[in-house]
């Protein structure tokens, strides 16, 4: 019987499938690219607009990207493990591109940073029907069909060779994608990375990758390295001992307090203290993990690294070696690192938190605290409470329903599935009972107010997009970062014998201060100095004469912006 040469081209072909799994990888790119890089591509189009124009370069630059993801791949994917590996993929990158999708997030080293610190409660606050939907469709059930069907590796020098030709003719197509718009690569290349970190699985998988390569560099047993050891305690044996509440918020923005000048009265009841409202503060990060650590430290936002974070001595460290009492009360994910020598609450079970409604309040904070300053009686004290606030997506939990004033409030954490108004409604409510909070705090210093010098203050650690440019949450690259997500709010109040009164700082309450201020303003606030914030900025002055300096001001000199603690001072 004469052979058929279709049949024997169609056998060959079949055998291809049935022999190599390089056919397998390249179904599996074409496929992620369709369903798992939406937001790659939204971003793209947003650049670059649907013409026939654009039409070559869009559809070059569609390639560039299936292409880098199928060699990415094909790198990755060997033996046995390659139908693991995809399948893997698959279902990673199904559960990325929804939080891309929905969210407007990157997956970059800050976000799995994130994930990584998430507690339970919260990561199930993360969990939606949705992304349920969305994991099963693109990640499972296409994850078990490569699972099935990837062939087995039965010729490894054929399956080389093969993935050899496949990488050879990948390199050679990029060039060919790049050549002919060599001035409009070089432009997105240089001026869009915002929208590469959007590629997925590939971006994904680097910042995983350097993730792990950085947790790996962070020597567990490295020797702490000093701060600020010059520091000098300048105030008299004899003079009242301070007693500081530190209020730690939870993605706070700074243009949803009312005393900001937002439009709904959000800070009713801060409005009647005699507060110092700070209305121009800049977070040092976009997220818990990397802006409560950098605030605590002596580094600044652009020295600031987590490794050298840790590895030397922060605020707290520096206080209690000259005699401050510190307690960390946590209603949060943890103190990142800040307060690991020192004594640590956990507030988010009712095991220490008295106030729990399904979820544990941070009003509970307070329980206890008078046992403990009564302990502590001829002793300086900083007490810092670490906010649950505003934490999101479901900001209709962070609060009990009688403070629900705004409505209808967005009763799901999928944000998507709400009205602008219902999100902007349920995050207003957070911020109103963390203004409840506050004035409780006030309250509850006042009646220490005769025997110490007493002083609350608040600082919000990053901000949160609520759906501006298509972006929630928070977490964004800083360098990118809207303007949402790192303008916070900051307030100061100070009792009556408290070396600094509200009429001092007054004249300063729009300049600009960041998270870097906070070490030295702590310093200076239990009349501490150190050579250590000579350079820095801090909301309090560095000696006792602020008072009579800032009497003679009628308002503060034009210029830029600067702190008290740089403003010329008199030796003590």
């Amino acid at each position: 019987m004469p052979l058929n040469p279709s049949s024997l081209k169609k056998d060959s072909f079949l055998n291809i499938f049935k022999t190599s799994q390089v056919p397998v990888i390249l179904l599996v790119t074409v496929f992620i690219m369709l369903t798992g890089n939406h937001s790659l591509f939204k971003g793209i189009f947003k650049i670059y607009p649907l013409t026939v124009a654009n039409v070559p370069f869009l559809t070059s630059l569609a390639l560039f990207f299936t292409t880098l993801t199928a060699m990415f791949l094909l790198a990755v994917c060997h033996g046995k493990a390659t139908r693991w590996v995809l399948a893997l993929f698959l279902i990673v990158a199904s559960q990325s591109a929804y939080y891309m999708d929905h969210f407007g997030v990157i997956i970059d080293t800050v976000m799995i940073d994130n994930v990584m610190q998430t507690n339970a409660h919260e990561f199930a606050g993360l969990i939606t029907p949705a992304l349920i939907m969305n994991t099963i469709l693109f990640g499972l059930i296409p994850a078990s069909l490569v699972l099935k069907f990837t062939p087995r590796m039965t010729n490894a020098k054929l399956e080389t060779k093969a993935r050899g030709r496949a990488l050879v003719l990948s390199v050679i197509l990029i060039i060919l994608l790049i050549v002919p718009f060599i001035a409009g690569y070089t432009s997105f290349i240089r001026e869009h990375k915002i929208v590469r970190f959007a590629a997925n699985p590939t971006y994904t998988s680097y910042s995983v990758i350097k993730y792990v390569t950085q947790q790996f560099s962070i020597s567990k047993n490295t020797v702490l390295h000093k701060t600020a050891e010059d520091a000098v305690l300048l105030d008299p044996p004899t003079s009242k001992k301070e007693l500081i509440i530190m209020v730690v918020g939870e993605t706070a923005r700074a243009d949803r307090f009312s005393l900001n000048g937002y439009h709904r009265d959000t800070n009713p009841l801060l409005a009647k203290e005699n507060i110092v409202n700070l209305s121009n503060v800049t977070a040092c990060g976009t997220s818990t993990s990397v802006s409560v650590p950098c605030m605590f430290s002596s580094l600044g936002h652009n020295k600031y690294d987590k490794e050298a974070a840790l590895e030397q001595e922060n605020i707290l460290d520096v206080l209690a070696k000259n005699g401050v009492e510190i307690l960390w009360r946590d209603n949060n994910s943890d103190s990142k690192g800040v307060a690991t020598r020192m004594v640590y609450e956990d507030f988010k079970t009712p095991t220490y938190n008295p106030v729990c409604e399904g979820e544990c309040r941070d009003i509970g904070m307070l329980s206890g605290l008078d046992k403990y300053i009564a302990s502590h009686k001829n002793k300086d004290m900083l007490i810092v409470l670490h906010q649950m606030g505003n934490h999101g997506p479901e900001y209709y939990r962070r609060y009990p329903k009688e403070f629900e004033r705004f409505k209808p409030a967005c009763q799901t954490g999928e944000l998507r599935d709400c009205s602008q108004q219902e999100v902007n409604n349920a995050y207003d409510n957070a911020i109103l009972y963390t203004d409840y909070f506050l004035s409780e705090v006030i309250h509850f210093l006042k009646k220490y107010d005769n025997h110490y010098e007493t002083a609350m203050l608040y600082v919000a650690d990053h901000g949160e997009s609520l759906g501006e440019h298509g972006i929630y949450l928070h977490a964004a690259p800083y360098i990118v970062a809207p303007k949402e997500q790192t303008h916070v709010p900051a307030i100061l109040w100070m009792g009556q014998n408290f070396e600094y009164q509200a009429k001092d700082l007054e004249p300063y309450k729009d300049r600009a201060f960041s998270h870097d201020d906070v070490f030295c303003t702590l310093l200076v606030a239990y009349e501490i100095e150190s050579k250590t914030c000579e350079a820095k900025n801090g909301l309090l002055a560095r000696n006792h004469n602020l008072k009579s300096y800032v009497g003679n001001l009628k308002t503060p000199a034009p210029g830029p912006a600067v702190s008290l603690a740089d403003r010329p001072q008199k030796s003590i």
